[in-house]
């Protein structure tokens, strides 16, 4: 089999290639390529491992295909780069390229994501506490479990009635750690410290205006899960909408996180309305999920 080492002067030439893109690119560089440099003392860390997820990762919601030069500004990596990736990972089967030179999304993503979902025991019994959930009078009403991912907490199963007013309540779709009930949830399962270093990095990454509101964040999600036992979200991740979650606490230390949350458009679910008749069934949710027993009172 032939060695497909890249020669020193072309690991060279990317290099520099690497370090010019980012030199004209800082203003557009992608969370992921700050989180790369972050990394890049870290001796155990793969950064060309990183760079082939980075690549999965630029797809967003109904893209089919993109081309190279769209994976290279969304990453902020180099063309040069974002081709041999490209080359690799349809080698793999996690990418496809069209006839037009554009890239899909190949079976080999759908088979890890899969895998993902397959190996969750607790996406099975969500469905059912979700339901339970959403179950009365209100048809408007959704509800979904998440898990952290980065700054943003991305639905793994969701509940929401087909006869409900649409709006972005789908699986995977992703939602800010700051400023959403269930991102709130997860930060409060979390030690404080990991909640005021996650703040630390989210500030960084963000304008100075917008620092203060990150900050007002946590500290209406201590104040709301210290009083309540679960945190809200009243228009303030998006004015049309209001929410209410609490974690999902695993019985194993150190086990994974999730939160569920309930609520949807803020004209048919008031902030009375979710506190009074969905906080007690969100709390009993969250309880049967994380398999402990819930209190007498």
């Amino acid at each position: 089999m032939p060695d497909e080492t890249p020669p020193p002067e072309e690991t060279a030439a990317e290099t520099a290639a690497e370090a010019r893109a980012g030199a004209s690119a800082q203003s557009r560089r992608s969370p992921l390529v700050d989180a790369l440099a972050d990394e890049s003392a870290d001796p155990k860390f793969v950064t060309a491992l990183a760079r082939g997820l980075a690549i999965l990762r630029a797809f967003r919601r109904d893209e089919i295909a993109l081309p190279n030069q769209t994976l290279a500004q969304r990453t902020g990596l180099p063309k040069a780069t974002v081709t041999r990736l490209t080359y690799t990972l349809c080698k793999l089967g996690c990418l496809v390229q069209d006839a037009g030179g554009d890239y899909r999304l190949g079976p080999g993503v759908l088979a890890l994501g899969y895998g993902v979902l397959a190996g969750m025991d607790l996406r099975s019994r969500a469905e059912a506490e979700l339901a339970e959930l959403c179950r009365g009078d209100n048809p408007n009403v959704a509800a979904a479990l998440g898990e952290r991912h980065a700054q943003s907490v991305v639905y793994l199963v969701t509940h929401r009635s087909p006869s409900s007013v649409a709006m972005a309540f789908h699986l995977g779709a992703q939602v800010p750690l700051f400023h959403s009930s269930i991102g709130r949830a997860i930060l409060m399962a979390l030690p404080e410290a990991e909640q005021d270093s996650l703040l630390d990095d989210a500030r960084r990454a963000t304008a100075p205006d917008e620092s203060e509101r990150l900050a007002r964040g946590l500290e209406r999600a201590r104040t709301d899960f210290a009083a309540h036992g679960y945190c809200t979200s009243f228009g303030e991740w998006r004015k049309e909408i209001n929410g209410i979650a609490a974690p999902v606490v695993p019985v194993q230390e150190g086990g994974r996180i999730y939160a569920v949350n309930v609520g949807g458009f803020a004209f048919l679910n008031p902030e009375d309305a979710l506190m009074r008749d969905y906080a007690p069934r969100l709390l009993r949710a969250v309880h049967n999920l994380s398999l402990r027993p819930m209190d007498d009172d």
